[in-house]
């Protein structure tokens, strides 16, 4: 006796749904020509039902057509996005985040937000491993943007590398009740990526959505570097010479 194989009903589902096509426009009107070919003319079809399919015909075209116009759109759209966030390459952005960038033998500004007059606000450092470097406080701060800075070193005064760090932001109010603050960041854009239709800005910190981005700003000139020549022509003019 031949052993009776028995059905994957998985497989069949999937064969009805591979077979499945959505008919378009086009196919709506081949049915429409193909009816008209094959009536019968001693009994025609009935001109209200022909009118209806025509009106049917008619719908669905302009939605088609709205469809195809949304999706020309969103690309349009896409492109002018990816254009603005190229052209944030170089310049320096504020978002909302708690990276930290400490250049050789320089501070760091710690940059965050307050909802409401703070007495007391906390700071503290940490490595990029997550590792607690130092804390310091500041006095009393009123709301809005706020800066405190880290003098770069650990809690025993050693000089901390250059590199990325975070921070972390504590404040309370007069009362000693909880102030709520929003850390912010500022870096510079390096490059730009993009995810999801999402544009994400690289930084030397992290990667901000360009819709999180809250200022951008021309970054600023390093230094100049005080030469031997520029060191002596001060000494002999001092104050430019007045």
């Amino acid at each position: 006796m031949t052993p009776i194989t028995p059905i994957d009903p998985t497989a069949s589902t999937a064969q009805s749904k591979a077979s499945v096509k959505i008919l378009g426009k086009d196919d709506f009107l081949n049915m429409l020509i193909a009816q008209l070919q094959h009536q019968d003319p001693l009994n025609p079809a009935d001109s209200t039902e022909f009118t209806a399919q025509l009106a049917q015909f008619s719908s669905l075209e302009q939605l088609s057509n709205i469809h195809e116009s949304l999706e020309n759109m969103e690309q349009f759209q896409a492109s002018l996005t990816h254009s603005q966030a190229v052209s944030y390459i170089g310049k320096e952005i504020t978002a909302a985040g708690s990276g930290l960038h400490l250049k050789d033998g320089q501070t760091a500004a710690c940059h965050f937000e307050l909802e409401a007059n703070a007495a007391l606000t906390a700071v503290s450092i940490y490595d990029a491993t997550g590792g607690f470097v130092n804390s310091f406080e500041t006095g009393p701060l009123g709301p809005g943007r706020q800066s405190a800075i880290w003098d770069g070193t650990d809690f025993n005064g050693n000089q901390m590398p250059a590199g990325a760090y975070t921070f972390e932001i504590q404040a309370v109010d007069a009362t000693n009740e909880s102030v709520r603050v929003r850390p912010l960041m500022s870096a510079m854009v390096t490059g730009v990526s993009f995810k999801d239709k999402t544009a994400y800005l690289m930084t030397e910190l992290q990667s901000v959505a360009l819709d999180k981005v809250i200022d951008v700003m021309e970054a600023s000139p390093p230094a100049a570097p005080v030469t031997t020549q520029t060191a002596a022509i001060l000494d002999e003019h001092p104050n430019g010479g007045l």
